[in-house]
């Protein structure tokens, strides 16, 4: 795994061909997933799971022109307070981190972080425990709003939590960019929360806007209770409805993008495809992603071995594996097509090979 804290000048800004903002993301779960019951302390989670982070958003922990840890500010607070993180642009502090262990509760109220927002330049603070991370901005000068913008829990991020997280990175940051769109995701997180109650158990006034709307007699108490159940039904199967027209629209996609397997043409030449060959597809897959679209990677199952194409082209061979129960190789074909082949203990070995699979690679990216 890449050292996610280890950060040189070069990499102040995003490349997303070195590696994918979401793979970051996704390292710094997978190492919080193995590691967080071993973290016993506050420090411990700083140090393994918030600095990672901190890293991922473009900023050098170790450059203390960046990033200023057990940040004190010197005006209007009670002496010898202080803040986990502060990262600077311009000299300024522009966002505020403080930092709880993975297991405690965040609660807004008891943090440091409302009196330092009132007396730095910050616009922006972030409430963690590692794992949640709670953004905050104001709606009044100077004056933390006590509900998040943004509430992350980096085990189970989404697809639009990380466009707007990335606009955080060093390379993207922008004060005026991030707080016109901070007061919507606030507005529109509160709504959503509206909603998920009313669907649930909808209110008297939630009720009285559908019976407004489909009943043609007058709302009177025995038609309220009579549609309070209808809401809450309707509302129950659409959410339904609308979760399996989702679900099948992902499998429809995954079709049309899963390896192609060429069937068997005799009975008696039928190849079963094994779980571990499946596993090593993966492994390769995951090793190529950084240097060509995952899409393009296939594989085929033969009789004597399991090869990975590129494109599903027997021409674009990137390696074969022979993973019998006894013995497992994997082989690369040289400049005449020749095999040559390494022994493997596990399917875990492939990665020892990532280096030549990807220089592989590299010849069919076109």
């Amino acid at each position: 795994m890449p050292n996610l804290i280890d950060n040189s000048a070069k990499t102040s800004k995003l490349n997303l061909n070195e590696m994918d903002f979401k793979d970051q993301l996704k390292q710094i779960a997978d190492k919080i997933n193995k590691l967080k019951d071993s973290s016993k302390t506050e420090e411990a989670t700083k140090n393994a799971f918030v600095m990672p982070f901190i890293s991922a958003l473009g900023y050098d922990v170790f450059n203390p022109q960046e990033v200023i840890p057990e940040f004190t500010a010197d005006i209007g607070i009670k002496q010898g307070e202080k803040v986990d993180y502060a990262i600077l642009k311009d000299d300024l502090p522009i966002i505020l981190i403080e930092c709880k262990h993975w297991k405690d509760a965040l609660d807004i109220h008891n943090t440091q972080l409302l009196r330092y927002f009132n007396v730095t330049k910050a616009k922006f603070a972030i409430l963690t425990n590692g794992i949640n991370y709670r953004f905050y901005t104001e709606s009044e000068p100077n004056i933390m709003d006590v509900k998040p913008f943004l509430d992350i829990n980096i085990l189970e991020i989404k697809d639009n939590q990380i466009d707007e997280l990335k606009k955080f990175h060093k390379s993207y940051y922008d004060t005026a960019n991030i707080l016109a769109t901070a007061n919507t995701l606030k507005y529109s997180n509160e709504i959503k929360i509206l909603l998920i109650n009313e669907f649930k158990q909808p209110s008297e006034d939630f009720i009285k806007y559908f019976v407004n709307q489909v009943y043609t007699g007058r709302a009177t108490e025995k038609v309220m209770k009579q549609f309070s159940e209808i809401v809450k039904i309707s509302c129950q199967q659409f959410l339904s409805d609308l979760i399996t027209e989702r679900l099948k629209t992902a499998l429809n996609k995954e079709k049309e993008t899963e390896p192609k397997i060429p069937e068997p043409t005799t009975k008696e030449n039928i190849i079963e495809t094994t779980e571990e060959e499946i596993e090593s597809y993966y492994i390769v897959k995951t090793i190529l992603r950084q240097e060509i679209d995952s899409s393009r990677i296939y594989y085929r199952d033969f009789q004597r071995f399991f090869s990975i194409l590129i494109d599903d082209s027997i021409r674009n061979t990137i390696c074969r594996l022979y993973l019998a129960e006894t013995t497992k190789e994997i082989a690369f074909l040289d400049d005449k097509k020749n095999e040559v082949r390494y022994p493997l203990t596990t399917i875990d070995d492939i990665y020892k090979y990532s280096d030549q699979l990807k220089q592989i690679a590299k010849t069919f990216v076109k």
